[in-house]
């Protein structure tokens, strides 16, 4: 791809839109994965995965409504509700991704320093693309 096809693409509204839902999501992430270390202090590791992506879930919320779909001209709570619906599959598949690595495939393979972390890491950034078609033609819809 040349430099000219590459800056047609960047203009595309809906590229636009998608680099702005990678942002604000990525900024969710790392609140999810900051709470998710906070939280092990007082609960176990799965519990924790599951409070912080709560926490994250809600911060992605309220940036996606503010910087990257329009209104659907639904009330707060019926968008939050039908956010959180999308998000019950990407919890799931987060938890399973983070569980699966840290406590399965991680001492498998001998890896011990900071499993946890980013056995977690890997799960938050695993739903991405189903999580915005979701939220595209779902939440804001």
């Amino acid at each position: 791809m040349n430099r000219r096809s590459l800056a047609r693409r960047l203009r595309r509204p809906e590229t636009r839109r998608f680099l702005a839902f990678l942002l604000t999501g990525g900024l969710a992430a790392a609140v999810n994965v900051a709470s998710r270390v906070v939280f092990d202090l007082v609960m176990p590791y799965e519990a924790a995965v599951v409070v912080a992506y709560l926490v994250g879930m809600t911060t992605a919320f309220f940036l996606a409504r503010l910087f990257v779909f329009e209104a659907s001209g639904r009330s707060l709570h019926v968008e939050y509700g039908r956010f959180a619906l999308v998000n019950v599959a990407a919890l799931m598949q987060v938890l399973v991704v983070s569980v699966g690595l840290a406590k399965l495939a991680f001492p498998a393979v001998g890896l011990h320093w900071n499993a946890e972390l980013i056995a977690h890491i890997v799960g938050v950034l695993s739903p991405v693309l189903v999580s915005y078609q979701g939220h595209k033609r779902f939440s804001f819809a």
